[in-house]
């Protein structure tokens, strides 16, 4: 069975591109059948529209209800009948409604072995903790921060010279093979 996929994402999409590569490959038995996004100007969404996906804005703004905007999420994303989400470089956090609709059903990636270093700055707070190795999460979201269960985790060494972009910029290899794996396993082991 192919899995219907819908990506959520804020920024360039690199992410959502790599699953692109993986399912053009035939690596993975999936169909991304839509891209929503929180930022009408995401670069993600041109890469859904140059591919003739369905690649829809869902913008909260500054002091705007956030329940009402979880809801108009979750509809838009329901509108497309998912097996799965896969929350790749989505920067906000999935509320209430969305969650009761998508439990069990939303994964998302993390710049960060968690549980260490959940929140936005994994590569930052990994740097300044002085570890040796960090890496990348792929779990399932849950209604906490990065709190979710664990299903694939890669390794990347901390390197003497790292800034936070350079470590950020091999973790983010990573994390677009555990994403890819993720989605080729969803069919395997539906978690």
């Amino acid at each position: 069975m192919t899995t219907r996929v819908v990506v959520l994402l804020s920024g360039s999409g690199t992410l959502c591109q790599a699953l692109f590569d993986a399912i053009d490959a035939g690596e993975v038995e999936a169909q991304v059948v839509a891209v929503v996004s929180d930022r009408a100007d995401a670069q993600g969404l041109e890469r859904a529209r140059a591919r003739g996906l369905p690649a829809v804005a869902v913008p909260l703004a500054k002091g705007a209800d956030r329940a009402e905007w979880d809801e108009r999420l979750r509809d838009e994303v329901a509108a497309h009948a998912p097996d799965l989400v896969a929350s790749a470089g989505f920067m906000k956090l999935l509320g209430p409604a969305f969650l009761a609709r998508f439990a069990g059903l939303t994964i998302n990636t993390h710049p960060a072995l968690l549980p260490s270093f959940p929140g936005m700055h994994g590569p930052r707070d990994a740097l300044r903790a002085g570890v040796k190795v960090s890496g990348a999460t792929v779990f399932l979201v849950d209604d906490g921060v990065d709190t979710g269960r664990i299903l694939l985790q890669g390794a990347v060494e901390v390197l003497p010279d790292d800034t936070e972009e350079s470590l950020h910029e091999r973790i983010k290899v990573v994390e677009r093979r555990l994403l890819v794996q993720a989605v080729a396993d969803w069919n395997k082991e539906t978690p």
